[in-house]
């Protein structure tokens, strides 16, 4: 059963060192918030699985939480390169990073194989890459109706599935609209859910458009608003196009990046001490 939680509660009481844990969001409701209350925690040794790794784990990279990641794209959007992730990858700064990658299309069957409780996904893809070359988990299957020769990769099924979405119920039934990217199959997929909200309301339903994803497979419900900044939340606020350029700059150099985590991260007792603090110092 669903239970409401403040987000500092749910991350100390689903999120273990050693853990693979998911925060599911594609372009936008990207959980932000959760990211960062796992660094203020300090937890360490994750293997974090993401289709589109993009500012919130390059800052759990370089804060050291990541041994190992999962993906299918990784970068700042509209913007370059992950330098916290490129520096661990590459140069072991803090730490080395090992990594596997897919593409788009096999994050999605591999979360939905997981979703359906299946210990892999099998698709038609990869045909004609170098996928497999660098990848030993992406091997080969053969169909035993038609014979034709398909890709398999285990199935992702996270220790801990995080997403945020616009509204819960205070039974903990969730909504969302606009792109859902793999965010119900996340949620599906994974041992234990948190999701972070905008707001808790009194009643949530598909009247509204959107999807509903029910309180029976979701943990932790935390009210966090703001929860996706700097990414966007569809009806509540936009994209902040502003803090992903000057992350850019924030991010390059290791020195700053530490400097600034422990200013605007590690400092603040919560997300919201977080966003206050950015806008008193004009990053919002």
């Amino acid at each position: 059963m669903t239970t409401i939680k403040t987000l500092k509660e749910a991350i100390a009481l689903y999120v273990k060192p050693g853990m693979t844990v998911a925060l599911e969001g594609f372009t936008h409701l990207i959980p932000n918030a959760a990211g960062l209350e796992i660094i203020r925690q300090g937890i360490k040794n994750l293997t974090l699985v993401r289709m589109t790794p993009d500012l919130i784990y390059d800052q759990m990279i370089g804060m050291g939480c990541a041994d190992r990641m999962i993906f299918s794209w990784g970068g700042n959007p509209g913007v370059g390169s992950l330098h916290r992730f490129r520096d661990a990858y590459e140069n072991a700064t803090p730490h080395k990073l090992t990594i596997e990658e897919h593409d788009h299309a096999a994050m999605a069957n591999a979360y939905t194989a997981g979703a359906a409780g299946l210990p892999l996904a099998v698709f038609d893809g990869y045909n004609g890459t170098s996928y497999a070359d660098h990848n030993a988990n992406i091997r080969s299957i053969t169909c035993p109706f038609t014979g034709k020769e398909l890709t398999a990769i285990p199935a992702l099924r996270p220790d801990v599935g995080i997403i945020h979405a616009q509204r819960a119920d205070r039974d903990g039934n969730v909504w969302l609209d606009g792109i859902s990217g793999v965010q119900k199959e996340t949620v599906l997929a994974s041992t234990h859910t948190i999701v972070t909200v905008e707001e808790i309301v009194d009643h949530v339903s598909e009247d509204q458009g959107g999807c509903v994803i029910p309180n029976w497979v979701i943990d932790a419900v935390c009210e966090t608003p703001y929860g996706a900044f700097p990414s966007y939340a569809s009806g509540y606020y936009e994209r902040n196009n502003s803090f992903y350029m000057q992350w850019d700059e924030i991010s390059r150099d290791y020195d700053r990046f530490l400097h600034w985590m422990q200013t605007f991260v590690l400092e603040t007792k919560d997300f919201s001490e977080y966003l206050e603090k950015l806008r008193e110092a004009k990053y919002v």
